[in-house]
């Protein structure tokens, strides 16, 4: 007899034997997945309800923790999956079957359809950062002038970077005044417009919150629209992106313009259900606008409204948001929180972005917005290493 343990974090490991045995790679897969242990928090339980629960949860394998109006049920997916169906569960488990099912991760679709294109999620993607400001906090003035931001695109896609986001206002802390919707196109469309015919095989991200910007950046050839309010400053935003069948990346903020990157609104009694709540709202929104749900992706808003320890944890409970069921994008790079974790200043902080870049990969993120994309790119083959896959070097 041979007796292994497997570690099923990732469910490599759960994968690799089955197919050792003789499966089929993707039944492995999804075999492996329904193994993988999930804990689901479940909270404003009746009594009743909590006592229909504990014998049902009993027959289906479930381990079960609770208190007054709380449960902590934990198992293998699969197990949670069969709980998951009000349809057949006792009419006290109505309820909980269905909030169990929308805490389940949910498949997020294998690619982004961005305007005329498709971006697969199969492989971590990188969008290189390209400020074309006077004032960002790490780059600011550095590629304000038209050729100088087209050398600075072309490198990046050279290390491997799928999409260019252009952004013409800096989000920066304690920044001035907002910037107008003139200024910002005056910045960003001549870029935009050079960078359409230089590297048509790249997709072309506007970083804005004002729709009459997204707008005039796509008829100059961007695909993606990245909006760091979710639509809170301009829900005209989803309908430029509907009528174009953009890209719409909705990011978690809070506050006004001005108050972004502050900690002005940073505050939080429970930061993971707040942030996929506030994140959900944004996407029924967008959805009732007319933006296609392929169309859409989610960015936690790591730096934005959230302390140090919040973005940490928010990194590390990922997950919570896949389940809404649409891919991840972090933005990492070069970040505050990264400098208070280390010490590291802002231009030391390359590095860490791709660290963070890797473990974010491994908790379910698929794009990636830094500065600096060779280390990223280099961080994130490792972390597909680790999962089994080898890309191409």
């Amino acid at each position: 007899m041979i007796v292994t343990p497997l570690d099923a974090r990732s469910g490599r490991a759960v994968r690799d034997a089955l197919i050792g045995h003789g499966w089929d790679d993707a039944l492995a897969a999804d075999a492996a997945a329904g193994l993988a242990q999930t804990v689901v928090h479940l909270e404003g339980l009746d009594a009743s309800a909590i006592e229909a629960l504990v014998p049902f949860a009993g027959t289906l394998g479930l381990e079960l923790l609770t208190g007054a109006n709380w449960v902590l049920l934990a198992g293998s997916t699969s197990r949670l999956a069969a709980l998951a169906r009000p349809w057949l569960v006792p009419p006290p488990l109505a309820g909980i079957a269905t909030g169990v099912g929308s805490a389940l991760a949910a498949v997020p679709p294998p690619a982004w359809r961005v305007a005329g294109r498709s971006l697969a999620l199969d492989v971590p993607v990188i969008m290189g950062i390209l400020n074309v400001t006077p004032d960002s906090f790490s780059d600011g003035g550095r590629y304000r002038d038209v050729d100088a931001a087209v050398a600075q695109a072309e490198q990046m896609a050279a290390a491997g970077a799928a999409i260019i986001d252009v952004g013409g206002e800096s989000t920066r802390p304690n920044r001035g005044a907002e910037v107008s919707a003139e200024e910002e196109q005056a910045r960003v469309l001549p870029v935009i417009n050079a960078l359409a015919s230089t590297l048509p095989h790249v997709a072309l991200s506007v970083d804005t919150m004002k729709a009459d910007v997204a707008r005039a950046a796509l008829a100059e050839g961007a695909h993606i629209i990245n909006d760091v309010t979710a639509l809170r400053h301009d829900p005209a935003l989803a309908e430029v992106a509907a009528a174009a069948g953009a890209g719409l990346v909705l990011m978690h903020s809070r506050g006004a313009a001005l108050e972004l990157a502050s900690y002005t609104h940073a505050h939080y009694e429970r930061l993971v259900p707040e942030v996929r709540a506030e994140l959900s709202t944004a996407v029924s929104e967008a959805t009732a606008r007319g933006v296609a749900r392929d169309s859409l992706v989610l960015d936690p808003g790591f730096g934005f409204s959230k302390r140090p320890e919040e973005n940490i944890l928010l990194a590390d409970q990922l997950s919570a948001l896949a389940a809404l069921g649409l891919p991840l994008l972090v933005g990492p790079s070069r970040k505050r929180f990264l400098g208070q974790v280390s010490g590291a200043g802002v231009d030391a902080r390359d590095h860490l972005s791709a660290v963070f870049c890797a473990l974010c990969f491994e908790r379910g993120a698929r794009l990636f917005r830094v500065h600096d994309v060779a280390l990223a790119r280099d961080a994130l083959r490792l972390a597909q290493a680790f999962g089994g896959s080898f890309p191409d070097a």
